[in-house]
This record gives C-alpha cells, sequence and structure tokens, in this order.
C-alpha cells in the first residue's frame, strides 16, 4: 500500500510538471498583437468608457497609399481644446469620404480620464 501512494505522489508531480510546462510554453508562443490590433483595441475601449461632445473636422488627408484617409478633428473638454487625428482607413465601406469637408461638426468620444484618447468613428459607433 505504500508503493501505491509514492507511485501516486510521482504521477500527480509529474503531471503538475508537464501541465506547466505546457503552459509556458504557449505562453512563449503567444503571438504579439499587431499594431492594427492594439488601434482596434484602442477605439473600442474609448467607445465603451467614452463621453460624447461636439466637435468639428480640420481636414482629411489621404496618405501616401491609395485609399489610406486621415482624418484631423478637434474637440473641447472642460474648456480645453484638442486637436487629434484618426486613420479612418479601415472604415471605407461606412465613410462616404467625398461628403467630408473642413468645418463639418462630429460628435467626437473622448476618454474622460485622458481627454487626449478620442475617437471619431469606431466599429460600433460613428461621430460622422
Amino acid at each position: 500500500m505504500n508503493w501505491l501512494v509514492t507511485y501516486l505522489a510521482y504521477a500527480l508531480a509529474f503531471t503538475a510538471g508537464v501541465l506547466l510546462l505546457l503552459g509556458l510554453v504557449l505562453w512563449w508562443r503567444r503571438e504579439e498583437p499587431t499594431p492594427g490590433e492594439l488601434e482596434r483595441r484602442r477605439r473600442l475601449q474609448v467607445n465603451r468608457v467614452g463621453r460624447i461632445t461636439n466637435g468639428s473636422i480640420l481636414e482629411l488627408h489621404d496618405q501616401n497609399e491609395p485609399g489610406e484617409h486621415l482624418l484631423l478633428y478637434n474637440y473641447n473638454v472642460r474648456g480645453v481644446e484638442y486637436q487629434a487625428a484618426q486613420d479612418i482607413s479601415f472604415f471605407r465601406h461606412r465613410v462616404d469620404f467625398k461628403r467630408l469637408a473642413a468645418g463639418q461638426p462630429t460628435s467626437v468620444k473622448y476618454d474622460p480620464q485622458n481627454p487626449t484618447n478620442s475617437i471619431v468613428l469606431c466599429e460600433d459607433w460613428s461621430g460622422l
């Protein structure tokens, strides 16, 4: 009977070691998020916690690559004016770029803990 307890203890230790090793291998091989994925997460976080304020479009820049669009906008939070830019290229299917013009009003969502972190457009919301 004593040999059974020893055998079970060794089996349990071996299993725990294998699981620990497997966990370490999976952690080591995990993929780092791409810059696009990090930006998507940022937009969704601002959308989740953000407050809405009025803003206006300053200009729409066509980037070096065809189909790349950078939207420059400004907004006020508690008397402080902010200017920001957002790459809206991923939303080509939702935005008519020909209708965007400087001076056009827009809604802006900003993070109340960090008002410089803002969006005009994300997967679940649009201020345009």
